[in-house]
């Protein structure tokens, strides 16, 4: 059984991997924290509190994360991806129209950070985290607890690429570009750390006919990821290799990028990786690109020195992975 905090900001793709925890039969989702990035931290908060609700799991806490990065000002929210709710224009905006047995999950009186560390230290060796949005929450309770990596089971990260184009530049993924500063401190220390960024997630697609056997077999968690993921799928087939896709008679589709960082806990030999030292360009041009160094050479330079090896994911069974998601989905679904 994997005990798993999911780091989120809610986020259509954070939804579904939310539902892939809470379904999965080896996952117990423990809380969810949240941070700025998809939306405010204030909306992720909330979207994370309604998401619980939606799936019956007001069980599950919710503690707030960080509203911005940790040197870098922000930058704008992805409205265009997620809608202005950050739930695909989804969420109720009139209070008569939640549910009426609404049980909000509680949110903890600790921060993100501190919720982490307490636990960590209550669970030694038993926690994954896994982290689906800006690392500002893991950097900050990596500085307020240099044990942690010690104190943890694994850190999975969704994020970054290495030979995949970016999404939000020609080199830089969404979740490292809004707080380089952060994801590069976290790769400075020794964690048990894996990253799943686009070399893999840009491969899983979830396709419209796979989004309507959710919402038809996947009771109340199907019907979200169905709804919330209209706006998504509108974003996808406007652009990139899935509006190219579209143009050549294929269905229209989305990448499932967090869903896949709960399949590489669940389901790790369904990916290949490399590993080696890895950075994260905290400035210029390059900003938020996530480097790894695959030949082991002794540079001159400085900035590789004494970093420790990072598992990064590079290739994925991605009909495995996507199936997996499905038939969990399925076979285990909340009413």
């Amino acid at each position: 059984m994997h005990k798993v905090i999911l780091d989120t900001d809610p986020g259509v793709d954070d939804t579904m991997a939310i539902a892939y925890a809470l379904c999965h039969p080896e996952v117990q989702l423990l809380a969810l924290t949240t941070v700025f990035g998809n939306t405010s931290v204030e909306f992720a908060t909330r979207n994370a509190q309604y998401v619980l609700d939606c799936f019956g799991a007001v069980e599950v806490e919710v503690a707030k994360g960080a509203a911005i990065p940790s040197v870098q000002s922000p930058l704008p929210y992805a409205d265009v991806v997620h809608g202005p709710d950050g739930l695909g224009t989804v969420y109720p905006l009139q209070p008569h129209a939640l549910k009426a047995h609404a049980a909000y999950a509680t949110v903890s009186n600790l921060d993100a950070a501190d919720f982490i560390i307490d636990a960590a230290r209550k669970a030694p060796g038993e926690i994954t985290l896994v982290a689906v949005g800006p690392l500002t929450n893991i950097a900050l309770a990596l500085a307020r607890e240099p044990k942690l990596p010690t104190l943890i089971r694994a850190l999975v990260i969704m994020g970054g690429t290495v030979d995949e184009p970016g999404n939000v530049s020609p080199l830089a993924e969404a979740n490292f570009l809004n707080d380089p500063h952060a994801a590069d401190a976290v790769f400075a220390v020794d964690w048990p750390a894996t990253v799943v960024g686009l070399d893999v997630t840009h491969d899983i697609m979830i396709g419209d006919s796979h989004l309507a056997r959710l919402r038809d077999e996947a009771g109340v968690t199907g019907d979200l990821i169905w709804r919330s993921s209209r706006f998504y799928i509108d974003f996808y087939t406007q652009k990139g290799a899935a509006a190219a896709a579209v143009e050549k008679g294929s269905e229209p589709a989305c990448a499932m990028h967090d869903a896949a960082a709960i399949a590489a806990v669940v389901m790790p030999d369904a990916f290949k990786t490399v590993a080696g030292a890895a950075r994260v360009v905290a400035e210029g041009m390059a900003t938020g690109q996530f480097a790894i160094d695959r030949t082991g050479y002794h540079y001159a330079m400085p900035h590789w020195q004494e970093r420790p090896d990072t598992i990064a994911c590079m290739a994925v069974d991605a009909a495995r992975v996507r199936d997996d998601f499905l038939n969990t989905l399925i076979t285990h679904k909340r009413h």
